[in-house]
């Protein structure tokens, strides 16, 4: 008899956001459109390859939109959708609670 999985809504918001790189990525992109390498520069530490795979999640997940623009030199820019732009107030919500958990526990 197959089992039947257990769905909670708090899980897939972690599985679509999780990860090191997603949340700063949005917080990068909710400030507006850029292209690949400034978002490189602007996360430090991130490699080429682990930005490219999460962009591709989160274009995937549909967070993101890639606008390429079939030039030579390459030109690619990425900005948030209305679904990856609504999860402005849980960031907003995580940040303070992190201010206060900061202030109270460390």
């Amino acid at each position: 008899m197959p089992s039947k999985a257990a769905y909670c809504s708090v899980e897939v918001t972690l599985k679509v956001i999780g990860g090191r790189w997603k949340v700063l990525i949005i917080k990068q992109l909710l400030n507006g459109t850029m292209r690949f390498n400034q978002l490189q520069r602007d996360l430090a530490g991130i490699t080429h390859r682990t930005l490219s795979r999460q962009l591709r999640e989160m274009e995937a997940d549909q967070l993101v939109i890639r606008n390429d623009f079939n030039e030579i030199p390459p030109r690619v820019e990425y900005s948030l959708s209305p679904v990856g732009y609504s999860l402005k107030a849980i960031l907003f919500a995580m940040d303070e609670w992190g201010r206060k958990y900061h202030v109270t526990v460390k």
